[in-house]
């Protein structure tokens, strides 16, 4: 199966074909830099990072944008009530997501345009705008003129005459209808401006990622990343404008992630509804919130609470448990099944790594879909697990427990799940002595027999000398007892 992804203006999904072979172009709505990141905003970047991580492996050559919007109305007020620059507002969170972005294993994008670093691109795009007829002048504003571009709605999905039911025009505006929005905005007194030629005034939101997009990835490019959120207004404006100056279809694919939910409510900074990634990191490991972003296919809403991130972490343990075990049983002093041959369990195991790695890369081919990817990996430990038990210490099918592990290993390079490889997980597991894991063998004989008393005898065993069972879908294992 091809790489096949949503289109929005169809409402299907459609094979990938990039607009230049080979290469992929991504625009990533960043941050609005007034205060610092929170989980909602990592879900996004953890997904478009997932993203472009599995278009890499396919060997793809992409180059990904991602801007931060450092002035606006908010992160004026902010700096005016800390009594400070702008810019100390705007650094001072733009080093925090990078801290955020560093802890949770994002690939770095290749640009991080500033809007404060693009005035002179966003005044000629404005002026390229006026110039064709779909942007007006008046007292220092510059409006976009909705009304100019007949494919306005599209995107979102919505009418204009719907649009305009119940739209306003805000007190000091001067537009000529309730739904054209600011490209150019005349400055007050006391805020940042920059010269231009409707008098000093800073950009509006939407024009600047017209402009950085266009700068560093042309005309029209392969995906552009943000939430659901985003849709209406800002990406439907963005994309107006965009197709209006240039003529082109701008993007191809846009990469829209679910919202994260807590409590019932979108997290909002706005709303003071969210969780600071700093406080979450300082509780919770970042492997668990990038597992916990991808744990659903990228396009859905998330439910966000403590409870949740703890079952997560279990979870987690669980799949890094059956990594380690993989590893150790490779590594162990057991003499491998001749080449050329196998065992009954390793037959049995051969035909299930074969299919889980269809069905994970099926998944990622289907729009990217990381939750069912991840759920045959839970799949192929289970199936690890009961090829362990089954052939105990003395076979080892080296040969496919390799295969298997390359499956994982791959894994690993496309969703970054385990931070230091998959060494990691055996670095961290704790490895049973042999009679212990004697014992366990012995207790998963008596299960698939049914002996349940015999199997509860073995566990007892097993817990007087400090190990803990658990059984679970995904097989039987042993941890340290406290």
């Amino acid at each position: 199966m091809a790489l096949h992804v949503y289109d929005r203006f169809t409402g299907a999904k459609k094979k990938f074909e990039p607009v230049r072979p080979g290469k992929v172009g991504m625009y990533v709505c960043g941050m609005t830099v007034q205060d610092q990141p929170h989980v909602g905003h990592m879900f996004a970047f953890v997904a478009c990072d997932m993203i472009r991580r599995y278009l890499e492996f396919l060997g793809y050559e992409v180059t990904h944008v991602q801007n931060f919007t450092d002035i606006d109305d908010k992160i004026i007020a902010k700096a005016q009530a800390e009594g400070v620059d702008y810019r100390v507002v705007a650094e001072r969170n733009m080093a925090l997501y990078h801290a955020a972005a560093g802890a949770l294993r994002l690939l770095p994008a290749h640009q991080y345009p500033l809007a404060t670093e693009n005035i002179d691109g966003i005044i000629d795009y404005t002026r390229k705008l006026i110039t064709s007829g779909h942007a007006y002048a008046v007292d220092g504003d510059v409006y976009f003129d909705v009304r100019s571009y007949d494919d306005y709605g599209r995107l979102s999905g919505r009418h204009v005459d719907d649009m305009r039911t119940g739209a306003r025009v805000e007190v000091g505006e001067k537009k000529r209808d309730p739904l054209d929005f600011a490209l150019w905005k005349a400055s007050r007194p006391g805020e940042p401006a920059w010269d231009s030629p409707w008098g000093p005034g800073r950009p509006g939101w939407h024009i600047e990622c017209s402009v950085m997009a266009t700068r560093y990835l042309g005309e029209h490019f392969d995906f552009h990343g943000g939430g659901q959120d985003l849709l209406f207004p800002h990406h439907e404006n963005e994309r107006a404008q965009s197709c209006a100056a240039t003529g082109s279809h701008f993007v191809n694919y846009w990469l829209h992630n679910g919202l994260l939910y807590l409590g019932g409510s979108k997290m909002s900074k706005s709303d003071g509804n969210f969780f600071a990634m700093a406080d979450v990191l300082a509780k919770v490991r970042p492997e668990i919130v990038r597992f916990f972003l991808l744990n659903a296919h990228f396009r859905s809403h998330l439910d966000y609470s403590e409870e949740r991130l703890q079952e997560t972490a279990a979870a987690y343990d669980r799949l890094a448990r059956g990594v380690g075990r993989l590893l150790a049983a490779l590594a162990a002093d057991v003499a491998p099944v001749p080449a050329g041959l196998v065992s009954a369990q390793g037959e049995i195991l051969a035909k299930q790594v074969r299919d889980h790695r269809r069905r994970f890369f099926a998944a990622l081919d289907d729009d990217f879909n990381s939750g069912g990817a991840i759920g045959e990996l839970f799949a192929l430990v289970r199936d690890l697990n009961q090829y362990h038990a089954a052939a105990g210490e003395t076979v080892r099918d080296e040969a496919i427990l390799a295969q298997a592990r390359v499956l994982l290993q791959e894994a690993d390079r496309i969703l970054g799940l385990f931070p230091g490889g998959l060494a990691s997980c055996l670095e961290e597991m704790d490895e049973a002595p042999a009679e212990i894991r004697r014992l366990a063998v012995e207790r998963e004989a008596a299960r698939r027999d049914r002996d349940w008393a015999q199997a509860d005898t073995l566990r007892a065993q097993i817990q007087a000398q400090g190990w803990l069972v658990e059984d679970g879908p995904q097989g039987s294992v042993l941890r340290r007892r406290g």
